[in-house]
This record gives structure tokens, sequence and C-alpha cells, in this order.
């Protein structure tokens, strides 16, 4: 990709095609990736331009093809309707060691959440008085599996490690 372009610089499965292209030249122009996707290169073009969604079968093929795992994630929890409803948007980051630091950041008070959790549970109910303290504990287990996700993610993207579901 000689340039990058203007109308679909801002459209998530253009940019990952553009940085894959980086290291597999065959992803430069949109008719060879269209060929190697399985896709018409119309349909490839509208989907770089925004004009259509993707099918989750087509994201699933960029994000092996581009390398970019979190591409079924993004799509899952931006676009997909169950997905929006079901699933928290990711903090990729690329750097390592700053993923695992929010990781431990999210894991050091584990101790406290579990202590926090027996006391609500231990006479069978919530009460109105432990609503805030239940909703810090759902917080805390919505960060941790963000964070649990993304290194995943990174690992798979990085390290080559095969997904389970795959």
């Amino acid at each position: 990709m000689s340039k990058k372009a203007t109308k679909a610089a801002d459209n998530l499965f253009y940019i990952a095609r553009y940085e894959a292209s980086h290291t597999n030249p065959q992803l430069t122009s949109r008719e060879n990736a269209a060929e190697i996707l399985g896709i018409d290169r119309t349909r490839l073009a509208r989907i770089e331009l925004g004009n259509i969604l993707p099918y989750p079968e087509e994201v699933l093929i960029m994000s092996k093809v581009y390398n970019r795992p979190e591409l079924c994630h993004m799509f899952c929890s931006m676009e997909c309707t169950l997905g929006k409803c079901t699933m928290n948007e990711l903090n990729v980051i690329g750097d390592f060691d700053r993923l695992a630091l929010q990781v431990l950041g999210s894991i050091e008070n584990v101790a406290s959440l579990k202590t926090k959790l027996i006391k609500i549970a231990e006479d069978g109910t919530i009460t109105p008085d432990e609503v805030d303290d239940f909703q810090s504990v759902l917080d805390a287990l919505d960060r941790i599996a963000s964070n649990a996700t993304s290194l995943k993610i990174w690992a798979e993207k990085n390290i080559k490690l095969k997904s389970k579901k795959n």
C-alpha cells in the first residue's frame, strides 16, 4: 500500500488490512486481499468504507489473515446486537508490560473481593444495604474479565497461542 486511503482511513477493517500489509505484501491491494479472504472485491471495499458491516464469518477470516484476533471481540462488542448487551469493550494495548500491569492491578484485591462476597452471601440474600458492595464486586470482576481477555488476545496475536475455540 503506497498510500493510505482517505475515505476508509478510520475504518477498523481497513486499518487492520493496512497494518497487515506491512508484513504481508499480498494484502497491499484490495483485490489481492479479497481473493485471500474469499470475498468479493467490491464487498471488501464497501466494508472498508463503512457502507456495510461484514458478516461474522468474514470478521473471523479477516482476524486470522490480518493477525488481528481483537477484530472478533471488537466486532461482537460494538456491532453485534447480542454482543453489545453481553460483552465489554476491550482496551487493546500493544505493550505486554503495560497489559501485564493492568491484569495484576485488577487482581491485586481479589482477597478483599472474596471477603466482601462471602459477607454479602452469608445470609443467602442481598439486602438493600449490600447492593452497593455487590455492585463493586461485579465491577471488579468485569475489570478482571476484560483484562484477562485483553491479555489472551495479545498472546494470540504476538506469540501465536491457539484459542481453545479454534
